[in-house]
């Protein structure tokens, strides 16, 4: 794990930017402070194509009632 101060940071941060993207972790510090760590990202997570969480109360081919017809209109 190398150590950068904040101000070799703010100079380098490209090349940092590409070692943390090779995975090496990079520490900036300020007066010998550790402050933040710069690493790789992770990989995002795959979900299933076609799955949301949701139940129908009700069967939506019906028609609607009166009231939620109504209530929809106004809005």
């Amino acid at each position: 794990m190398k150590s950068w101060n904040l101000n070799e940071a703010k100079t380098h941060l490209s090349s940092l930017v590409d070692a943390a993207a090779r995975g090496e972790e990079i520490v900036i510090t300020r007066y010998g402070h550790p402050l933040a760590r710069l690493g790789p990202a992770a990989p995002p997570q795959e979900r299933p194509l076609g799955f949301y969480p949701i139940a129908f109360t009700s069967d939506l081919t019906e028609p609607a009632d009166a009231d939620t017809v109504r209530d929809f209109e106004e809005a």
